[in-house]
């Protein structure tokens, strides 16, 4: 199949086009470069340097005829939402609308989408979040995934356009900024390598739900064929608060320091786990990597590419 992989330059979604290459796929990966990187792009697939919200992007459809539309481009940081909430908008919801009335316009087979069940659902108190609790999101970041969502069920039910969301968990793994805004991991293990003090924020209580990397790719090859019309929590089901990470961390690196202590940031959640049995039940898919064993991978990966 012919796949557009939006943001293929990226963390996430560069390791995405890696499995459809290597499934085959003829993949073209549109990325702006604003982070991602283009040592991150397979060799296997097409670059094209451009923003997701140009409107010549259209030409881009017109000549190559996509099967599959796998949209990661996005502004990601839920504090730089709090501080830009328009460009949060720009980027998030435009961007979406973009490439949505393009995939309308030339036949695409199948839209899927990376959205954020780590906000969208605001608190998770007590029980894991199921796909059909209610959505409160507390950050423009939040609001703009789920605007999109919304235009993506319009196009679907209104051009039979067929889509796939996924809802993700906290993802960590390899290729993930350690210096940008978000993804504690990444951020407390490039502390680590450098010998510097990691900092919390709040008590540390606040818990997340991690998901490896390579399980959200695996979520990403299963909604090639599977999931149509569907929305599917990508997660682990299990919370693990900041404190406990860095404990992790700090028994694969016995020369992790004792971290600071900072105030905690607006917009953050206290706890956010992902119920992911619909996922199980209807993608075949389930996370094959414990919180442990993601640790020590992506450890590797950063020490072995300091």
């Amino acid at each position: 199949m012919k796949v557009l992989v939006t943001g293929g330059a990226g963390f996430i979604a560069s390791q995405i086009a890696d499995a459809y290459v290597e499934q085959g796929h003829e993949v073209t990966v549109v990325d702006d470069l604003s982070s991602g990187r283009k040592k991150n792009v397979n060799p296997g697939a097409r670059l094209v340097t451009m923003d997701v919200r140009d409107p010549n992007i259209i030409t881009l459809f017109q000549k190559n005829g996509f099967d599959i539309v796998n949209h990661h481009a996005a502004q990601i940081d839920v504090r730089h939402s709090m501080q830009d909430p328009f460009f949060d908008a720009s980027v998030n919801i435009l961007g979406a609308l973009r490439l949505l009335d393009c995939c309308r316009s030339y036949g695409v087979r199948k839209f899927i989408f990376s959205s954020s069940g780590g906000t969208l659902y605001g608190e998770c108190p007590k029980k894991p979040a199921k796909e059909d609790n209610p959505l409160r999101p507390v950050s423009p970041y939040g609001f703009s995934k789920l605007t999109a969502e919304t235009y993506i069920r319009f196009f679907g039910e209104q051009y039979k356009l067929p889509y796939t969301i996924l809802r993700y968990g906290n993802v960590y793994g390899p290729r993930q900024d350690p210096n940008g805004e978000a993804g504690v991991v990444s951020i407390f293990i490039g502390k680590i390598l450098n010998k510097e003090t990691p900092t919390i924020y709040g008590d540390g209580a606040q818990e997340r739900d991690y998901v490896f990397v390579k399980d959200i790719v695996s979520a990403n090859l299963a909604a090639l064929l599977n999931g149509e019309n569907s929305v599917f929590n990508i997660g682990t089901g299990i919370g693990t608060s900041v404190n406990g990470l860095l404990a992790r961390l700090s028994t694969i690196d016995k020369t992790a320091k004792a971290p600071a202590c900072a105030p905690a940031r607006p917009g953050e959640l206290n706890r956010s786990i992902l119920d992911h049995s619909k996922a199980e039940k209807e993608l075949g898919w389930r996370p094959a990597h414990t919180i442990e064993q993601g640790l020590e991978l992506t450890y590797k990966y950063f020490r072995d590419n300091k």
